[in-house]
């Protein structure tokens, strides 16, 4: 090969080299297209139209949609938030007691033996009815003197009645007349004392079973809440033999502080709830102490409760909840309407697609309404009643989206 030809092939080769680097540097800048202004502007669309699929997610965990059938099927009652005047309460604690007013230590009255006890712990009893019957050897004097008397008094009638008819007769002195008058006197004023002795003590002269039976009554009807008696059991009169108590009505006992005291007022209106189950009932304060004490530095308040069912039993702790005041709330809704979902207090709000649950920040509450500070506006119609539906829908809703 001559040295024109070596030449030759060197340059096409060196030719074809840089040919093919030009060729691969320009598909090379032509082939990277991030930083051109329509792979950009295709790349903002793409991300908006995420962040909107995204958000229409986040609406959909936030909203449940409810027609109209549903609404009356489930219960749920549309209310407008608005102004509302709400009573501020002071709740203290408290304890359900006997009415003292209508309970009865039992106490015989005579010494005696139990013949018998019909009245057992626990039974209800009526006015009058037998609790026990005693033996009692006072009881037979006092009855024996009773009887004497009424014979004395008897035979001072009679002869008041001759010694009368004699002096009208001329055969006797009026003297005679006189004195018998004087001693019938003497044996009515005995007879009565007599007498008088056996009411004071809740018998009667009447013998039913023996001179020394004594029966033993209820004052009032009530229940017996204790039984300290026993047949053959012997008792003192000032022993206290049976507790009765009427617990048509209790009294609830409150705690209240010193600080509380210009607070709590007679006549107050109050709402009393037990604390171990669902229940309350509405009253007024009837007695406020006018004392602290010297150890708790508390006093004692007092509201007397209907108890026509027996619910309210002694022993029972309470709380009781006193309206101190009253506020206006620009906006306010009912408590039911108030629930919890992920940590948030939230309201559902109608809206187009049915109810929105929207974030609340609430305020002081009278248990019935609520004041909303934060998170809707007066005139925003909410889910009043039935709420927990609408709140389990949504439970169902953001587990579905979960899968």
């Amino acid at each position: 090969m001559k040295k024109n030809q070596k030449f030759a092939i060197a340059g096409i080769l060196l030719l074809t080299f840089a040919l093919t680097i030009l060729v691969f540097m320009t598909t090379g800048k032509s082939g990277n297209t991030e930083n051109t202004p329509s792979k950009v502007a295709a790349a903002e669309v793409q991300e908006k139209s995420g962040r909107a699929k995204t958000d229409e997610r986040e609406t959909d965990a936030e909203s449940v949609a409810f027609s109209e059938e549903q609404l009356s099927s489930a219960g749920i009652v549309v209310a407008v938030a608005g102004p509302l005047e709400i009573s501020t309460t002071l709740t203290l604690p408290g304890e359900i007691r006997f009415n003292q007013d209508r309970t009865a230590h039992i106490v015989p009255r005579v010494d005696g033996v139990a013949e018998s006890v019909p009245a057992e712990l626990g039974q209800t009893v009526e006015k009058d009815q037998v609790l026990a019957v005693l033996a009692s050897s006072g009881i037979s004097e006092l009855r024996s003197e009773a009887l004497a008397a009424q014979k004395r008094l008897a035979l001072a009638k009679t002869t008041l009645e001759r010694e009368k008819k004699l002096w009208e007769d001329k055969i006797s002195a009026e003297q005679d007349y006189l004195q018998a008058r004087h001693a019938l006197q003497e044996a009515e004023i005995a007879s009565q004392n007599a007498y008088q002795k056996l009411r004071a003590l809740g018998a009667d002269a009447k013998v039913r079973g023996g001179l020394n039976r004594f029966e033993l009554r209820a004052p009032f009807s009530g229940m017996i809440v204790e039984r300290h008696l026993s047949i053959g059991e012997a008792v003192q009169a000032s022993d206290k033999v049976m507790t009765l108590s009427d617990l048509s009505t209790v009294w609830a006992e409150i705690v209240v502080s010193a600080r509380d005291l210009n607070t709590v007022r007679v006549g107050n209106a109050v709402t009393v709830k037990a604390a171990s189950f669902d229940s309350c009932s509405d009253g007024k304060i009837s007695y406020v102490g006018s004392l602290l004490g010297e150890q708790t530095r508390t006093a004692t308040a007092r509201v007397t409760l209907p108890n026509p069912d027996k619910a309210w039993r002694p022993g029972l702790f309470v709380n009781v909840e006193i309206v101190s005041g009253k506020i206006d709330a620009p906006v306010a809704v009912s408590a039911e309407a108030i629930q919890t979902v992920e940590n948030k207090t939230i309201v559902f709000v109608r809206s187009k697609r049915g109810f929105d649950a929207v974030p609340v920040e609430t305020g002081r509450t009278d248990g019935k309404n609520v004041e909303i500070v934060r998170g809707i506006k007066a005139g925003v119609p909410y889910a009043a009643e039935g709420s927990f539906v609408i709140k389990s829908e949504l439970g169902k809703a953001s587990a579905g989206h979960d899968h």
